[in-house]
């Protein structure tokens, strides 16, 4: 799988796993020169407290556009240590 953004590949892993449709990479996978860290956080009421990072890329900003779960619930344990994209970043199979 490859997560796409203005025209970079972001990450990109043969290992992501699925939850509520969304592909969660491994942190490994990431392209970290395209990514920031932001304050932003969120909660799910099964999953925990979200973490996001905003990418920059050719000098385009896209916020809050990653997010992932440092301490995941009990019950998403299987995505400690990844991440998941939304916000115009394409996900596709390649």
């Amino acid at each position: 799988m490859k997560a796409i953004w203005n025209g970079k590949v972001i990450a990109e892993s043969k290992d992501t796993v699925v939850v509520e449709g969304n592909h969660y990479f491994p942190a490994d996978s990431m392209q970290s020169q395209y990514f920031e860290a932001s304050n932003h956080q969120t909660v799910c009421p099964w999953k925990g407290l979200a973490s996001y990072y905003h990418l920059a890329v050719e000098g385009k900003k896209n916020e809050n556009a990653v997010w992932y779960y440092a301490e995941p619930k009990e019950a998403a344990s299987h995505i400690k240590g990844r991440v998941a994209f939304w916000k115009g970043v394409q996900v596709v199979d390649e």
